[in-house]
């Protein structure tokens, strides 16, 4: 019995070669595409899980708002950690991770190496966080100082095994320290919202403001005991700003309280963000790398759903038009004695065995794009992750469910049609013109409309930003890394490389205006005694007299910094927005800017402003910032002319070498830094164009599946209107006109469904487009002529055809 449904399964499938290649093809694109997203999606989400006590870690995260200035932050003090386990006593442990380095040289024989992913981590790190060791004994590898952690990697990559411990380390910080390697861990794991390669002792870390409650710049997190009441415990860190926080406040500024303080329109509290939490939910100053978002969960949750629905409504509409001219067939075995079920079961092995197959095709595809998914989304996925012993049931139950969902439909037509009146060619399946099959082609257009303006709206808005005015100058800027391996040589590098031809200037600072540069953020006042009225926390930038002009910043007043005048080291350059936020309706060049130092004030002669410029993503509005006269050779940017780079960073590197020896000479371009600042919103771009073209694609072959129908619906109809003399394009319209109709349709609901959509997206802007009508129209006409030229190639078919075949039979 089963050899035999076999035999007409492959013998039906092979009678219509067209119908069984596109319904294979676009179910397959369908679950390849579902699979896709469905992969990135859990990706996504399963950041962090992996911790044995992930449920019970949390961030400390500082909120600190001085008049119109704010400041969001992953970091606290030092100190908060320590101070939160011994008075709290739902705090079970804590472990902070100080990064604020970014990157430390390691020297491998000779030469040094730039290590980009370092940190230093408190001896408590690994009885918080769950990692796996390979050697050693991670739970006491950090206490105490020089003493690092390494990843398998990085051990392979200076020790050419695993088995490092014992061994040592050098590094370039305070002075070159040697370290011995204490452990060896696996990599961290990729869904992990900080990685790194090595773990330095906390003993090791070198910060100027250790002790200071007001001074935030460690990662801070928390093991809670089982049971915590985690929003009980956030409202009582209210007790700690009063303790300790308030305090310190009081020596550097006139308040009385907290609650005078925030009545002054100002605010300070600390919250708790859970662990699992922070790679989708969180976006704040101090991140220890870059966060996913939620919203784009949502939106290729969504769409995945959307294209395997699409693809299943596909599946059905083209598996149920393949079936109209099979129904006399289907009759004649019904007249021999075949039962109901008999047929039923035809119909659904069939559909089951084309689902199957689909989903090979679908596994393959999968397998065959994994890698280019890969470069688009960012993401470092394997095929191991999509198909599992976990995941392969689920793959398979969705094969076997489309198929008999999709098989089901005709089969249970085609078997209860009464063989008298299909051998007398009256029509048993359902008409072209069904509610149901219209709403089905007007929700698959209407979901492939939302994508088209939604990849139009981002594309938009990213070349917006690329050619917005910015008010500083990022092309042809060459940025030099790691510029304090010159040690008392970086200022003679500088000069050098001026001389050479085509660079017109340059300057030193740890301080670019790009969101991935070093920050500081102070608090300052126009008076003596700081309140919380006079006060503005802005970010001081450490630069040289040459950062301005080298940028191309535009002086609103006053003049720019000289390093002839010694008066100029307690000099200041304020933005307009500092400057607005600190009260000042006119000139402010002369008067005195207020920094609070040991408990006493420091003054600052303000000698310039700067016009406002985006210093940061164009997410954020412009905030205040002052620029002081100071060394900070932490990069060097020069201003260079576009004629022959490559030979000029040749003469950089050579000059580099000879001044320091050993070190690897590290550069990038302003435009790479800018444009690292937006990767999220490129690759959601390009994301959102791959599922756009998968969804249109599906959609057409919907739409063909349909058109197909009609015309096996219609063939006596069309072959009487030409008998009687209708014109080719006539019927090509006549058989067009109710598709077109659909997609307009779609259209409708897509366009304010598209704008309420988009326009919550632009919202994460502080600068963005408007979203314009002509993006509506561009999307509606392509889905018109998308759709139109699919529904003609059979229009055209049929008005071609010859009307005696059709109406042979007559």
């Amino acid at each position: 019995m089963m050899k035999n449904t076999l035999k007409i399964t492959l013998r039906n499938l092979n009678k219509s070669r067209l119908f069984t290649a596109l319904n294979g093809i676009g179910l397959a694109v369908g679950l390849a595409g579902f699979m896709l997203i469905a992969a990135y999606v859990i990706d996504e989400l399963s950041f962090d899980r992996f911790h044995e006590n992930a449920e019970r870690i949390v961030r400390v995260d500082a909120h600190i708002g001085i008049g119109e200035s704010s400041l969001d932050m992953a970091q606290t003090s030092d100190m908060m950690g320590g101070v939160l386990k011994n008075d709290y006593p739902e705090v079970e442990e804590y472990a902070r991770i100080y990064a604020a380095t970014g990157s430390k040289l390691i020297k491998k024989q000779t030469h040094w190496i730039n290590e980009p992913s370092v940190a230093h981590a408190d001896s408590t790190f690994f009885r918080v966080f769950t990692f796996q060791g390979i050697t050693g004994d991670i739970q006491t590898a950090l206490a105490g100082p020089n003493k690092v952690v390494l990843s398998a990697s990085a051990a392979k990559r200076y020790f050419n095994t695993t088995d490092a411990v014992g061994k040592t380390l050098e590094t370039n910080d305070n002075g070159n320290t040697v370290y011995e390697v204490t452990a060896v861990i696996e990599d961290m794991p990729r869904n992990s919202h900080f990685r790194y390669d090595m773990l330095f002792s906390m003993d090791n870390a070198h910060y100027g403001d250790w002790g200071e409650f007001l001074s935030h710049n460690f990662n801070t997190y928390l093991l809670l005991r089982p049971g915590t009441d985690t929003e009980a415990l956030e409202a009582r860190l209210e007790q700690y700003v009063q303790k300790y926080c308030l305090p310190a406040a009081k020596g550097i500024m006139d308040i009385s309280s907290m609650e005078e303080f925030r009545r002054q329109g100002n605010r300070f509290y600390y919250a708790l963000t859970p662990l699992t939490d922070i790679h989708l939910h969180s976006n704040l100053t101090g991140e220890l790398g870059p966060n996913g978002n939620i919203q784009y969960v949502y939106i290729f949750g969504a769409i995945s759903l959307f294209i395997l629905l699409i693809a299943c409504v596909n599946f059905m509409n083209l598996s149920l038009a393949r079936s109209a001219n099979r129904a006399k067939g289907v009759s004649v075995r019904k007249v021999l004695g075949s039962s109901k079920g008999a047929l039923i079961g035809q119909f659904l092995a069939e559909s089951v065995f084309l689902s199957v197959c689909a989903t090979v095709l679908a596994l393959l595809l999968v397998f065959a794009i994994l890698p280019l998914f890969n470069t688009i989304s960012g993401k470092s996925l394997i095929f191991a992750d999509i198909i599992n012993w976990r995941t392969l049931p689920l793959v398979l139950l969705l094969s076997l469910g489309t198929g008999v969902v999709a098989g089901y439909y005709p089969a249970l037509f085609l078997s209860a049609a009464k063989p008298v009146k299909v051998l007398k060619s009256q029509t048993v399946i359902a008409s072209a013109k069904s509610p149901m099959r219209n709403a089905l082609v007007v929700f698959q257009f209407t979901a492939s409309i939302v994508l088209i303006i939604g990849t139009l709206v981002v594309a938009r808005q990213l070349q917006y930003i690329q050619s917005k005015q910015l008010g500083y100058e990022r092309e042809n800027m060459i940025l030099v890394n790691d510029y304090y391996a010159l040690g008392n040589q970086t200022k003679t590098f500088r000069d050098e490389v001026l001389q050479l031809s085509g660079v017109k200037m340059g300057t030193i600072s740890g301080f670019l205006p790009v969101s991935s540069s070093n920050r500081s953020d102070n608090t300052y006042s126009r008076g003596a005694v700081m309140s919380g009225t006079n006060s503005v926390s802005m970010q001081s930038w450490r630069v040289d007299d040459q950062y301005l002009p080298t940028f191309g910043l535009e002086l609103k007043a006053g003049r720019n910094f000289d390093h002839t005048r010694p008066a100029d080291s307690t000099a200041v350059i304020l933005n307009e927005i500092a400057v607005r936020n600190l009260g000042y309706t006119g000139d402010p060049v002369g008067e005195k800017l207020y920094f609070t130092l040991n408990g006493e004030p420091v003054a600052y002669d303000i000698i310039g402003v700067v016009k406002d410029f985006n210093f940061e993503s164009l997410r954020d509005p412009v905030t205040p910032l002052g620029f002081f006269l100071k060394d900070h050779p932490i990069q060097a940017a020069f201003k260079v002319q576009q004629a022959n780079i490559p030979a000029l960073i040749s003469q950089m590197e050579q000059l580099w070498d000879n001044m320091a020896p050993g070190y690897p000479f590290s550069y990038r371009f302003m435009d790479d830094a800018f444009d690292a600042m937006y990767r999220s919103e490129q690759r959601t771009g390009l994301l959102s164009l791959c599922f756009s073209t998968i969804a249109i694609l599906i959609a057409c072959l919907g739409l063909f599946g349909l058109a197909a129908f009609t015309a096996e619906q219609r063939t006596k109809e069309i072959g009487v209107r030409k008998v009687l003399g209708a014109s080719v394009s006539g019927i090509v319209q006549l058989l067009s006109k109710d598709f077109i109709r659909l997609v307009l349709f779609a259209l409708v609901i897509a366009s304010p469904i598209a704008w309420w959509a988009m326009n919550h997206w632009l919202q994460d802007f502080a600068y963005h487009i408007d979203i314009q009508w002509w993006m509506f129209a561009v999307a509606g006409l392509a889905a018109v002529v998308i759709a139109l030229l699919t529904v003609s190639f059979q229009a055209v078919k049929a008005a071609v055809a010859n009307p005696v075949e059709s109406l042979r039979d007559e």
